[in-house]
Order: structure tokens, then C-alpha cells, then sequence
């Protein structure tokens, strides 16, 4: 992944093999009709890497205004989608001073819930 700047100077990232390694793991969680619940292991830490990754792979998240599609995204926001749909539902790290594995679980926001009630299940 490698960072630049657009031409208005806001700092972008985009896939590019001069860039620093970066490797997201994902994995299918539900289909829709039009849509795709992913779950997303980080093995790096990269700035927007999970954004970067799946726009690159032309599955922006949806709600992304930063590398998303933007037509998309104004259609969502009138279908109850205020915001990109990105949750950390588990984080997984060493505790600091114990060294012991910590983990943190968040169960999916209620306005993201809310939002994929709307979607059509995939048959």
C-alpha cells in the first residue's frame, strides 16, 4: 500500500507493490441480492487498509466516502445508511504490561443492524 496525495492535497492510500506489504484476510459472512457481509482479518495495520483493499477488488464498502461509489452511497443514505457500514465486532491483542491475549468483542450498532434488515436476502 502506498500513500500520495490527490491534487487538492488530501492523503490517499492506494494497492501498489512499491508500497509497504499490507495482507487482509476475508471471509463471506452473509449475501444479499445486491450486497455482501464480509468479516475482515487484518494481518497489518495499514492506514484504510481494509477501505483500500476491498476498492481495489471494486467492492468498495458501502458508505465509503473516501474510496467508495459515490452515486451508490447517495441512494444508501436515502435507504437509512448515514455512515460507511465498517464495525470492529472483535479486536485481538496482547495486553501491554501482562502480555496476555485481550480480547475485545462489540456487537453490531443498532443503525447498522437497522440498515441490513432493508436488504434483500440472497436465495
Amino acid at each position: 500500500m502506498r500513500k500520495y496525495l490527490t491534487e487538492d492535497g488530501e492523503r490517499r492510500v492506494s494497492v501498489d507493490e512499491a508500497g509497504q506489504h499490507a495482507h487482509t484476510i476475508f471471509r463471506l459472512s452473509r449475501r444479499y441480492a445486491d450486497y455482501t457481509l464480509l468479516e475482515a482479518e487484518l494481518k497489518t495495520g495499514r492506514t484504510h487498509q481494509i477501505r483500500v483493499h476491498l476498492a481495489a477488488l471494486k467492492h468498495a464498502i458501502a458508505g465509503d466516502d473516501k474510496y467508495g461509489d459515490f452515486e451508490l452511497n447517495r441512494a444508501l443514505k436515502k435507504q437509512g445508511l448515514k455512515r460507511m457500514f465498517l464495525h470492529a465486532a472483535r479486536l485481538e491483542f496482547l495486553h501491554p504490561i501482562s502480555g496476555l491475549p485481550l480480547i475485545l468483542e462489540a456487537p453490531l450498532p443498532a443503525d447498522l443492524t437497522t440498515f441490513l434488515q432493508t436488504l434483500v436476502p440472497r436465495t
